[in-house]
């Protein structure tokens, strides 16, 4: 059996171009942008702390990065209050052959 992967929202305020450009590149990897500076990400515990070292690595003082990890009940009711099409299924289909 698998570890448990959570959703996570990861939000951030970098004030330097480069280290954006570098923590973008990062988050890209990990998860899908969903707004600005607004990444969606599905991870589990392992995935989570190693971004967050990586992040820390590129990151400085002056710059914030926040992640909050939702619950299943969360991640289902999101399209009972967005508009549709605003938060797609992150749970890809498997194909058996």
């Amino acid at each position: 059996m698998g570890e448990i992967r959570n959703c996570y929202i990861i939000c951030y305020d970098i004030r330097c171009p480069k280290r954006w450009r570098k923590a973008y590149k990062l988050l890209e990897g990990y998860g899908e942008r969903i707004q600005y500076s607004i990444f969606r990400c599905v991870m589990n515990q392992r995935d989570r702390e190693k971004l967050r070292w990586e992040l820390e690595t590129i990151l400085t003082k002056e710059d914030c990065i926040l992640f909050v990890r939702l619950s299943d009940r969360c991640v289902q009711d999101i399209p009972k209050y967005n508009r549709p099409g605003a938060w797609e299924n992150t749970d890809k289909p498997f194909l058996i052959i």
